[in-house]
């Protein structure tokens, strides 16, 4: 089949490599590692109630509704213009947060290998060079930078078994950090652990974007569920042994949500600096920029589709005159994540990378919210639209498979964003997080309202 139309196929190790590609990323394995032992129990958890009702539901909209806007055209299609606008400013707005949480990563990485902090003024300097330089990639069509991306890919995997395999090493040889009790691997249900469960929700989303390779797949049918769900296990399984890793030689109190990769190197090996560990950070500080790339066509396509709709801002449907690139887009990423980064030395002392990290959680997976109940809208008002991949069963089993991850996402949201406690330290930690998604929702309305989007309905 593959030789009938001369062309070469998409199989399925391609695809699933694709999706390790996309999701995987490096820096979450310090927050899942920050939920203790009990992440082994939420993450089988939310791979049977999260990861594969939503992959079962990408495979099916993104087979069906194949086109430019992904999730922002599914969520269009079902409930109209307003919602497709709110979808594609949080799935936009996400971006320049998690770059600007990426970007705080840096200097503290480099004041690691040099052994001493580095100053406000060059801690700046090096962000706004990391978000710049990004930016300037993100003007390319990314087969430009395939070779970045390719590398990162093996460049996390790399990582991941290596903490691993120290872990075990360290295991065996001096015991560990935390000890493990069949108590301590039941689920957690302290206020601070259940807030890190966000981040697996994080790490299982984004497997809709194998389905845009659809039309160059020998059988789309069968490996577009099956690439998302081996990948997404396979991902699974890599978290668990690099979080695995940090776990044995960081006790859970301790883990830095940032630089947690690195100090589990570090203490695994017992040298603080060294060529290997200066090894290993250069090439966690790689990882960073192949998350961005891998990202941001995805991202600023979406939001120049839904600028060229009039659901997003004139700005956003900006694209290169020589390349067809969404530069508007682009720039806008670079303004936005810019701002974060200078206006962060003047915040409160906390933990500035998750403070960011979260509200992009925050964002993030409101933009996924909708998907789920439009997934049953439209399968009610557009049954007769083919659907290449077809979830089966009666409508009780579909509403089951819809609201379980949708309630899950809103869960995650609640132990996230809203303190759930008034004492100072919970406060000092998630009220940022609150303010800060109440701003950019508020942000999200004003745009509806000032390009009156959806009036015309």
């Amino acid at each position: 089949m593959s030789e009938m139309d001369g062309k070469k196929k998409f199989k399925l190790f391609d695809a699933i490599l694709a999706v390790i590609c996309v999701v995987f990323v490096a820096e979450a394995a310090a927050p899942v590692a920050a939920i203790g032992n009990s992440q082994y129990f939420w993450w089988i958890f939310l791979i049977l109630t999260f990861l594969l009702p939503y992959g079962l539901i990408a495979s099916e909209l993104g087979t069906t509704y194949s086109g430019e806007g992904g999730l922002y055209d599914w969520i269009r299609k079902a409930f109209g213009a307003k919602w497709g606008s709110r979808a594609s400013w949080y799935y936009w707005i996400n971006f320049p947060l998690w770059m600007a949480s990426l970007a705080v990563m840096f200097p503290e990485i480099i004041g690691m290998l040099l052994g001493k902090e580095i100053g406000v003024v060059p801690s700046l300097l090096i962000e706004l060079a990391f978000i710049w330089i990004i930016v300037l990639i993100s003007f390319f069509p990314i087969c430009d930078s395939v070779w970045i991306l390719n590398g990162a890919a093996l460049i996390k995997v790399l990582l991941a078994l290596v903490v691993g395999g120290l872990g075990i090493y360290g295991a065996i040889t001096k015991g560990v950090a935390n000890e493990y009790t069949l108590t301590s691997l039941l689920p957690s249900f302290d206020i601070n652990s259940l807030s890190y469960i966000s981040v697996i929700l994080f790490n299982c989303l984004g497997f809709e974007v194998i389905c845009t390779f659809t039309d160059t797949m020998e059988n789309p049918k069968k490996q577009i569920p099956q690439s998302i769900i081996a990948g997404g296990i396979i991902i699974a399984a890599i978290y668990i042994f690099s979080a695995f890793g940090i776990g044995v030689a960081i006790p859970t109190s301790e883990v830095s949500t940032s630089s947690g990769l690195i100090d589990s190197l570090q203490m695994l090996t017992g040298k603080t600096t060294g060529l290997f560990i200066s090894i290993m950070a250069v090439l966690f500080l790689i990882t960073l920029f192949g998350n961005m790339i891998s990202w941001s066509l995805g991202v600023n396509n979406v939001a120049m589709y839904a600028a060229a709709n009039g659901d997003m801002p004139a700005v956003f449907a900006k694209k290169s005159k020589k390349n067809g690139m969404p530069t508007g887009a682009a720039i806008m990423n670079g303004c936005a994540a810019s701002f974060v980064v200078i206006i962060a030395p003047f915040l409160p002392n906390q933990d500035l990378f998750w403070s960011f990290f979260a509200l992009n959680l925050v964002m993030f997976l409101m933009a996924y919210l909708p998907i789920f109940p439009a997934f049953l809208k439209l399968r009610k008002v557009d049954p007769d639209t083919e659907r290449p991949f077809k979830v089966t069963g009666g409508k009780t089993f579909l509403k089951l498979l819809a609201y379980t991850p949708m309630m899950l996402i809103i869960i995650s949201l609640i132990f996230l964003a809203i303190p759930l406690s008034f004492d100072k330290e919970t406060l000092e930690a998630t009220l940022p997080i609150t303010i800060g998604s109440i701003i950019f929702i508020m942000i999200g309305e004003l745009i509806i309202k000032i390009k009156k989007v959806g009036k015309e309905h």
